[in-house]
């Protein structure tokens, strides 16, 4: 009876240290398996921390300019002058009537003639004009040509003037040939007269 209480006595005592080490095991293996989790969690929140902080503010992308944008650039084209035919020259060679500096009275009447060259490469034809272009025009009207002036011909053009009144001194009037179209070219001819008196100032010597 005894060696029966002592052989049940004995495998209660090895179930419950078979029990104590099961539940021990378990135990570990909850605590590292718990343990394993809490690590992973923690490395993933670190990881998703370190990606905010590393991926910065990205600058935007800059947009194209649409066509529509583009500013409107407006040139402005100048349309140059006319310029003189270089074909054309007129050379003056001298005053055949009423020399510069010639007396004169208010309101008389007069012809004024110089003598000119054609020295360009071309004949002047007709239609070319003889006008007034500066000063005192005098009544003087535009001379037309009738027949053409060929290369280094010499004519006389002669034009009517009308000495103007209420004018005391030195007066001048400019005339100038040019084409059919308006270009004018050739030397510049004038006439200069005097009218009235005109006291010349004394010069006085001083020692």
């Amino acid at each position: 009876m005894k060696n029966r209480i002592l052989y049940f006595a004995l495998l209660l005592i090895l179930g419950t240290l078979l029990f104590s080490c099961a539940t021990n095991r378990a135990e570990q293996v909850d605590a590292v398996d718990t343990n394993a989790i809490r690590t992973e969690a923690v490395a993933t929140f670190a990881s998703s921390l370190t990606e905010t902080l590393t991926a910065g503010p990205q600058p935007s992308p800059t947009p194209k300019p649409n066509a529509t944008d583009t500013p409107l650039i407006v040139t402005v084209t100048v349309q140059p002058s006319p310029t003189p035919n270089p074909c054309y020259n007129l050379l003056y060679l001298e005053d055949v009537t009423i020399e510069d500096g010639t007396q004169m009275k208010a309101g008389e009447v007069f012809t004024k003639t110089w003598l000119v060259q054609n020295i360009g490469g071309c004949a002047w034809r007709p239609g070319f004009t003889f006008q007034h272009v500066g000063g005192d025009p005098m009544r003087g009207s535009t001379i037309t040509l009738t027949e053409a002036v060929p290369t280094g011909a010499k004519r006389e053009i002669s034009v009517q003037l009308v000495v103007p009144s209420g004018i005391n001194g030195v007066i001048e009037s400019a005339w100038r040939m040019a084409d059919e179209t308006g270009n004018f070219f050739g030397d510049t001819l004038t006439v200069k007269i005097i009218v009235g008196n005109i006291t010349t100032p004394a010069v006085t010597n001083t020692p």
